[in-house]
């Protein structure tokens, strides 16, 4: 199966953006090339750049925040596991007691290190990192590699309570919707969505189903249109019906 989902707000969007990063950043830095190294360094001037949201630490404490109420409320619910509902909420309020230790603008050391920032703006440029215009750079690339994991941790590791907050809310709206089976007539799908709310879209194919999806949505409807790469992967819309698993998202 492969899955694809699409942000119905631009917070949601964000955080799937930020998930990415992270996961990215993280097999990269796990690696012991230069080459991987250069790519981890690289991801994580992207983390600070879509992480760099004034309101995006308050946000995810006070998303954290409302789920923990909502915990709470099935507090001596007999249906629920009261091991499996301490634990939940204990990785809550972990999560907003390491937001809550952050202190100032999502990852200002970074931005106050010179080295760091001369690399990120000579990153920008095609081909702007060569030894000739970073040669500091080209000496770090060239240390041991577990001196090179050892900054890049350094260099993450304060922002990974976002990653941790992040998960936690990207998984629990994940699981908050119910899967329903759809089929697409001729490769094109609408749903009115009659005041329906949702915060993202889940759909999922299977392998088999050689097609992909073109999502678009409103506070009216939902349009999916599922597109067959030819031979040059040149999309066009599916002649076959197509059927796939549909789950509407909301915390």
């Amino acid at each position: 199966m492969i899955t694809y989902e699409y942000p119905l707000n631009e917070r949601i969007r964000t955080l799937l953006r930020l998930e990415d990063l992270f996961d990215k950043c993280a097999h990269f830095l796990a690696g012991e090339g230069p080459e991987e190294h250069h790519v981890a360094l690289v991801t994580l001037f992207e983390i600070l750049e879509a992480a760099g949201r004034a309101d995006l630490k308050f946000d995810l404490m006070q998303e954290l925040e409302r789920q923990r109420q909502i915990l709470l409320s099935f507090r001596n619910n007999p249906d629920i596991s009261e091991d499996a509902l301490s634990g939940a909420l204990y990785e809550i309020e972990q999560a907003s007691a390491s937001l809550l230790s952050m202190q100032g603008r999502i990852g200002h050391y970074l931005r106050e290190n010179e080295w760091l920032m001369a690399i990120k703006n000579r990153a920008a440029i095609p081909g702007g990192v060569c030894e000739f215009d970073l040669p500091s750079y080209h000496f770090w690339l060239h240390r041991e590699a577990a001196a090179r994991q050892a900054d890049l941790r350094g260099w993450i590791g304060p922002m990974l309570a976002i990653r941790q907050a992040l998960g936690i809310v990207l998984r629990l709206l994940r699981s908050s919707g119910r899967p329903e089976q759809q089929m697409a007539v001729r490769g094109a799908y609408q749903m009115m969505l009659a005041g329906r709310t949702a915060q993202m879209v889940r759909l999922r194919l299977t392998m088999d189903e050689a097609f992909v999806p073109e999502i678009s949505a409103s506070k009216y409807a939902l349009n999916i249109r599922f597109l067959a790469p030819d031979v040059d992967h040149r999309p066009k819309q599916a002649d076959a019906s197509v059927n796939f698993e549909l789950t509407f998202c909301n915390l």
